[in-house]
């Protein structure tokens, strides 16, 4: 099934806001209902595809036939740009700016290679597609020539799984739940649930650096590759070969997080768990969010360290997000002060011990326990935020998210300056925003930021919240946080990007760039500026 053109993910699941949510925007935010809707799929305007016969041809041949490769408008229009908030609301004002040339469909390593022979003979640009989930601006190149959008959907295979050293190797393309469900024939899974697990590719995770919901437990989804393939118009680049060594730089850290920048990920291995016995989650609530912060840090420095952790501070709480699917509920609202979700997956035996001995640690730092039914809640609501997001549009908000990391002792003064950045720049521009924040990923030394923002839309919301986000951006960046934690760079984050690398940083992987993609085909503008 495709993921809905206008919006997030499968369209049942798509439900208007309760009218107290409602009542909340407008009474708070001055939001007012849209005077329409978005433009019917069918009304939208397409030019032509300006590839010739001849490119179509070659196109074709590379992926075994015409019937992989697709220029009708509805199948383009599906491949225009992400799903930011800024993607959306321009796909639904009917802007296909950004429209591909073509959708190609590669069945695996050497399909891609010969559509790069393709692209390189006919002067045309490639975006690397898997799920369309990017949020950064990463599938909208800089249009200097035609491009296609390559669909890696044909590539979803298990490809090799050796159960004694506990690893697979798989298809890029496939999407998080049908590798999940690979794995589990034989025992096995990845323990990667990002908030886009059920859309999102392998391939996205490796080429944006993914951290899921459970990387507490589980870690990174970079940690997680072993090794890789990578197709580039120069030929092929593999890459890990052991579990850990010596052999001069690593070459996967090269790649992991290149957005195609470099090439295109068309094999990942993989280390696996097996299939956890358990899965509890449970609620906790502290005072502040300074004293949560402090019991979450305890707890990734010293241990028991649970699979799952995370805290929303005081607005986020009392708004309900922490719970997507109950939002606006009263028992979405009960108390004051800040949510954490503490989970454990594994055995019984060792889930029953590391629950005990955090929840003696979390109470020590001022938790109360509030029992498993808000853990389970946001177990069951934990892919559900993008969907809330679109009804927000549909009601007249504007909602949009952006994420950051830092050490720990510098985690009090991003939160600050980041949400004084975001108030400040919208309040100016006449839409006063709402603004919440939790901690979505621990680790020793440090933990990320996510940050949820909604305001109302304005006349022109495109244009209001661009001020925002480059205040925001200079906020991250002088308060000692990373541009972006696991969104990945894209556009929107690449000037930011590009000061954080700094100019020899830049200039090296300008080199790379210009060895492996000489000509530039490969995803232009995204990650680095071009020439």
């Amino acid at each position: 099934m495709d993921m809905l053109w206008s919006g997030w993910g499968d369209p049942a699941r798509a439900t208007p806001l309760p009218d107290s949510v409602t009542g909340l925007l407008r009474d708070l935010l001055g939001v007012k209902p849209r005077e329409s809707g978005p433009v019917a799929l069918e009304a939208i305007r397409v030019p032509a595809s300006p590839l010739t016969a001849d490119a179509l041809r070659v196109l074709g041949e590379a992926v075994g036939g015409e019937a992989h490769i697709r220029t009708d408008d509805e199948s383009r229009i599906r491949h225009t740009r992400g799903r930011s908030t800024l993607d959306l609301l321009r796909i639904r004002d009917g802007d296909v700016t950004d429209v591909p040339a073509a959708v190609v469909l590669p069945a695996d390593h050497d399909d891609v290679l010969a559509v790069l022979r393709a692209c390189g003979a006919h002067g045309l640009a490639l975006v690397p597609f898997g799920g369309g989930t990017s949020v950064v601006g990463g599938l909208a190149p800089e249009r200097r020539r035609p491009f296609v959008a390559l669909d890696l959907r044909r590539m979803n295979r298990l490809l090799a799984l050796d159960p004694v050293s506990r690893t697979a190797t798989l298809q890029t393309g496939l999407r998080g739940p049908d590798a999940e469900a690979l794995l589990a024939e034989h025992g096995f899974t990845l323990g990667h649930f990002p908030q886009s697990y059920e859309w999102a590719t392998l391939g996205g995770f490796a080429a944006a650096r993914s951290s899921g919901q459970a990387s507490a437990g589980y870690g990174r989804f970079d940690e997680m590759v072993l090794g890789l393939a990578l197709a580039t118009p120069e030929g092929t680049v593999e890459a890990g070969r052991a579990p850990r060594s010596a052999a001069g730089p690593d070459l996967r850290q090269l790649v992991l997080g290149s957005e195609g920048a470099f090439g295109v990920i068309t094999s990942v291995t993989v280390r696996l768990r097996p299939l956890p016995q358990t899965r509890v989650y449970e609620g906790w609530r502290f005072a502040s969010f300074e004293q949560g912060a402090a019991a979450l840090r305890r707890l990734a420095q010293d241990g028991p360290r649970p699979t799952v952790l995370r805290l929303s501070d005081e607005t986020e709480t009392l708004i309900g997000l922490a719970q997507p699917d109950a939002i606006g509920s009263q028992d979405s609202q009960r108390g004051a002060g800040c949510q954490a979700i503490a989970g454990y997956e594994g055995t019984a035996e060792d889930t029953a011990h590391r629950r005990r001995r955090a929840a003696a640690v979390l109470r020590e730092g001022g938790g109360t326990c509030l029992g498993e039914e808000p853990g389970e809640r946001w177990a069951h609501g934990r892919y559900s935020a993008p969907y809330l997001r679109d009804s927000l549009l549909d009601a007249g908000a504007f909602a949009e998210t952006l994420e950051t990391a830092a050490f720990w002792s510098r985690i009090p003064g991003l939160y600050a300056a980041v949400r004084e950045a975001l108030t400040t720049t919208l309040a100016e521009s006449g839409t006063p925003p709402l603004v919440m924040c939790h901690i979505s990923h621990v680790y020793e030394n440090g933990a990320s930021l996510y940050f949820t923002v909604v305001s109302a839309q304005g006349d022109d919301p495109v244009a209001h919240w661009a001020p925002a986000k480059r205040a925001a951006n200079e906020a991250i960046l002088a308060a000692g946080g990373t541009i972006s934690h696991h969104h990945g760079v894209g556009t929107d984050h690449r000037d930011g990007y590009v000061r954080e690398a700094g100019p020899l940083g830049v200039a090296a992987l300008r080199a790379v760039k210009r060895r492996l993609d000489p000509d530039s085909l490969l995803n232009p503008g995204v990650l680095l500026p071009l020439d």
